[in-house]
C-alpha cells in the first residue's frame, strides 16, 4: 500500500495509518486475549504495548488526513471510500475496537460509516 500511494499524500494518510495500521487497533485486543487465555502473559503484555503504540501511529494519520481533506475541499468520509476503492485497499470488517479508534482520533461520523460498511 505504501508503494501504491507513494505519489499521493492524501491516499497515503487515508490508507496506511487510517486503514492498515488501524486494523492493528482492532486485532491487537483479540490476539492479546487469546495469548492471555493460553497462559502467554509476556506475549499478552507485548500486545498491550503494541496497541498503545498503534493508537499513536493512527492518531498521526488522523491529525493530518482531515486537514489535507479540508485543504482540497473534500469530505473526509467520502474521500476515504474513494481512495480505498481506487487503490484496492482491503475491505474492513469487524469487530472494530471503537474505543481505541476514538482514542486515535476517529470521529463519530467515520465510526458510523465504518460500522455500516
Amino acid at each position: 500500500m505504501a508503494e501504491k500511494t507513494s505519489q499521493d499524500l492524501l491516499a497515503r494518510l487515508a490508507l496506511v495509518p487510517r486503514t492498515l495500521e488501524a486494523r492493528g487497533l482492532d486485532a491487537a485486543p483479540l490476539i492479546r486475549d487469546k495469548l492471555w487465555r493460553v497462559g502467554d502473559l509476556p506475549g499478552a503484555a507485548l500486545l498491550e504495548v503494541i496497541l498503545r503504540d498503534e493508537i499513536g501511529h493512527v492518531a498521526i494519520g488522523n491529525r493530518w488526513y482531515p486537514w489535507l481533506c479540508a485543504q482540497r475541499g473534500l469530505d473526509p468520509v467520502a474521500a476515504h471510500a474513494e481512495l480505498a476503492r481506487r487503490h484496492c485497499a482491503p475491505r474492513l470488517r469487524g469487530p472494530f475496537n471503537i474505543e481505541a479508534r476514538r482514542a486515535a482520533g476517529f470521529d463519530e461520523q467515520e465510526l458510523a460509516a465504518l460500522q455500516t460498511g
